[in-house]
């Protein structure tokens, strides 16, 4: 109870207070125009300034305003979900630092307090993860840290570039980097490389899936406003300097070809976190692309009501999870809307709102989206996978539906599943009037002149026509070819092409290591072991073994060997003499 208690007043007053302190600021902001920008000089090198440079804008307030509200539903809400974990103060301190991080990244215009935040939120992450100390949480906390780190080294190289531009504070010279010269485009390369890593584009997809090895409410936060958005936060930022270059090209096909195979990946995998970390994995997509086109305000859009929704989703999650004694086989369970039937509410609102459901908060920014991109000049491959993924989505959603709430149920006789658990079940009402109303009050406030977007019929009726045939496609696949029959007429092979993110797991890890192991085994077998040891340090040691015991017979008084000596040398004088 006391650690209830001090979740209530540590996010509810201090946390909640922020979030509502930084939304109407950003408010301000944003109305007004104005920019507050806090800057210190640190030390000067090779007329090169070294700063700490903070920007306070309608941007960076609104988005760290959603940032606290969620991080305050999940304290709370961790109250309950952690309450018999030896370690959940500990538990607390890592979330706390893991949001500090990513506030600092959020409001650092700076290239090198960025780091600093970018950083802190890698090696948060990789302690999250492994927080349930076994093998599985080990190989996923690697991967995690390890795919991060590619990205901290293109953030360094882009530090070490900008020694070209006379300083780190990119706000500044984002005119200059938008030029085509080489040293630029590699520049911005290692940037785009960096917010790859981060928001698990291929790539590097396969540790976003791996991370759900942590706690239900830290892939809450990490999935839905921190870690994996930081990357499309970065290029938002760098939107100006990206503008008609050809990185964009770049990451508009591999964006795409993201959001669609994470929207295929999640119709064959039957874990309930994996299946949402996949559908962040899909709108991580929808988000770059639609960057990569360059509307970054449609991009920040989404990315704040998919936070709302994102967090609900997880939570839900995790109170199923959590009454069904830990099992995550959505196979295993069934008919939860007789027993949790507001959790089966909020479950459903926020899946809806995924799908883009009519006056939910995903219908704003993921319509507008798509007709913006229909609108657009799109080549037909990214066309046909904007088609098939947006499909996909409602596919994934209507299976996630079908095998938890309306099969048969699934769970032990004697298991106990209710919606009594009020601290788990508060933050999620609060974050489903978040994902009801927030599309439309950030639409009217983000955009005060409404895009004006003219299609045809045929694009028109486009989006809700994949709306019905992603959930007749999600119908068919779920219940008329269940199981093996599906594999069986998919083919076993493809089926397990399509349900394992296109081999990306085990091209990140063991394709990666199998071959310098082997190598490294052989190496080791004739190198270390066999040449190396005969003629390197153990050779050398028998040698000076052997010639240091003649060499000790020598410094022994014998008699009959100084006199053999004696007369060794009495045989050479007489030769010499005679």
């Amino acid at each position: 109870m006391i650690w209830k208690v001090a979740m209530y007043f540590s996010s509810l007053v201090f946390f909640l207070g922020g979030a509502i302190f930084f939304f109407f600021l950003g408010l301000k902001s944003l109305f007004l125009g104005k920019v507050l920008v806090v800057e210190w000089e640190i030390f000067s090198l090779n007329s090169c300034l070294i700063e700490m440079t903070l920007v306070f804008d309608w941007m960076s307030l609104m988005f760290l305003s959603f940032v606290v509200l969620i991080s305050s539903m999940i304290l709370y809400y961790s109250g309950e979900y952690m309450k018999d974990e030896k370690d959940k103060h500990r538990f607390m301190y890592l979330v706390i630092f893991f949001v500090v991080s990513m506030g600092l990244m959020i409001i650092s215009p700076n290239m090198i307090s960025i780091l600093l935040g970018w950083d802190g939120l890698g090696l948060v992450s990789y302690l999250l993860v492994i927080y349930y100390q076994n093998e599985k949480s080990m190989n996923a906390g690697m991967i995690t840290v390890l795919s991060n780190r590619i990205g901290d080294v293109g953030i360094l190289m882009s530090i070490g570039m900008m020694f070209l531009l006379g300083g780190w504070n990119f706000f500044f010279y984002q005119e200059a980097m938008a030029g085509g010269s080489p040293e630029m485009l590699i520049l911005k390369g290692f940037v785009v490389m960096a917010a790859m890593t981060k928001s698990a584009q291929i790539p590097f997809s396969a540790w976003l899936p791996a991370a759900m090895a942590a706690p239900t409410p830290v892939s809450a936060l990490v999935h839905s406003s921190t870690l994996v958005t930081a990357g499309v936060y970065l290029l938002i930022r760098f939107s100006v300097a990206l503008e008609g270059s050809g990185v964009q090209s770049f990451l508009l096909i591999v964006s795409c070809l993201t959001m669609f195979m994470a929207g295929l990946g999640a119709n064959f995998e039957y874990d309930l976190k994996k299946i949402i970390a996949l559908s962040t994995l899909s709108q991580l997509g929808v988000m770059m692309s639609i960057l990569a086109l360059g509307f970054f305000d449609l991009a920040f859009f989404h990315l704040l009501t998919h936070a709302l929704f994102k967090a609900l989703l997880f939570m839900c999650a995790g109170v199923v999870i959590h009454n069904s004694s830990g099992y995550q086989d959505i196979r295993s369970m069934g008919s939860l809307v007789l027993c949790m039937p507001l959790t089966s509410v909020c479950m459903n609102l926020a899946s809806l709102a995924l799908c883009g459901f009519p006056f939910l908060a995903g219908f704003y920014s993921k319509d507008l989206i798509l007709e913006v991109a229909f609108s657009s000049s799109l080549n037909i491959i990214s066309f046909a996978l904007f088609f098939l993924s947006t499909g996909l989505t409602v596919s994934y959603s209507f299976r996630l539906f079908y095998y938890s709430m309306t099969s048969l149920f699934s769970l032990g006789a004697l298991t106990c599943i209710s919606d009594k658990a009020e601290v788990m079940t508060g933050p999620m009402v609060v974050l489903s009037l978040g994902a009801v109303s927030s599309g439309a009050m950030m639409s009217w406030l983000i955009f005060p002149d409404p895009y004006l977007i003219c299609l045809g019929g045929f694009l028109k009726g486009l989006v809700p026509f994949l709306v019905v045939m992603g959930s007749v496609f999600g119908y068919v696949v779920n219940v008329v070819m269940v199981g093996e029959g599906m594999k069986v007429y998919c083919g076993l092979k493809l089926t397990e092409f399509w349900g394992s993110m296109w081999f990306m797991p085990v091209l990140s890890t063991k394709g990666i290591s199998e071959s310098s192991l082997e190598v490294g085994s052989y190496l080791q077998k004739f190198g270390d072991k066999g040449w190396l040891e005969k003629f390197g340090a153990q050779g050398f040691y028998f040698l000076f073994l052997n010639y240091s015991s003649y060499l000790s017979v020598f410094q022994e008084s014998n008699v009959k060997l100084i006199l053999k000596s004696f007369m060794f040398w009495l045989v050479i004088l007489s030769l010499f003499y005679f």
